[in-house]
């Protein structure tokens, strides 16, 4: 049976979140104002199956489809939010699951680093795909199961204030996203995003008790 980890609608792309998507995706990439349907799901090679499904569906565009053997990821986009809706509920039907099939997100690290060190600084520019941190900046590291949600939250972050994305993992065990700015707004995003995930609904997250 194929466990369902991440499902989540996100509305409107915003302009780093799509750019983002668009650095790292092999598929179509999306742009900002997008409608999108993130789904995760176990064993990772049936995917494949689902992303079918979603294209054949509706009129959406696949940006993400990350295959590993545990976990698998796909991300769809449309200028309508109808289909992306759509592509995600053809998804669930082929599942024969709903939403509350998925699991709700759980945060295992809020982290803030307050007027970073230049030379740190530099050591994240190296690993990043988004924009870049800079000497006194605040950094939010956020880390989730499942790992799905990590594109979520770094777009609620991104609608929250004025701050910098500046890496988003969204596949493998956990998921993390790095954001960077002033003090003042990325204390507004941390907030934001961290209520919007103990929104999201769900069975709890592996090996945790209901």
């Amino acid at each position: 049976m194929v466990e369902l980890r991440t499902y989540i609608f996100i509305d409107s792309l915003q302009k780093q979140m799509a750019s983002y998507i668009a650095m790292v995706a092999k598929g179509y990439f999306p742009v900002a104002g997008q409608a999108s349907c993130v789904i995760e799901i176990s064993p990772g090679i049936e995917i494949n199956r689902l992303t079918d499904i979603a294209v054949k569906a509706t009129d959406v565009k696949p940006g993400l489809q990350i295959v590993e053997r545990l976990f698998g990821l796909l991300e769809v986009h449309s200028h309508n939010q109808g289909d992306a809706r759509d592509a995600g509920r053809a998804v669930l039907a082929a599942l024969e699951q709903d939403e509350n099939n998925r699991m709700r997100p759980r945060i295992l690290t809020s982290q803030l680093i307050k007027n970073i060190d230049p030379h740190h600084a530099q050591l994240i520019n190296k690993i990043r795909y988004g924009n870049m941190i800079v000497k006194g900046n605040t950094l939010y590291i956020l880390e989730i199961e499942p790992a799905g949600y990590a594109y979520y939250a770094a777009n609620e972050a991104e609608k929250a204030s004025h701050i910098n994305i500046i890496e988003v993992v969204g596949f493998g065990r956990y998921g993390r996203i790095y954001i960077a700015g002033e003090e003042a707004e990325v204390l507004v995003s941390k907030e934001m995003v961290e209520k919007r995930l103990l929104d999201i609904s769900g069975r709890e997250p592996s090996g945790q008790k209901e």
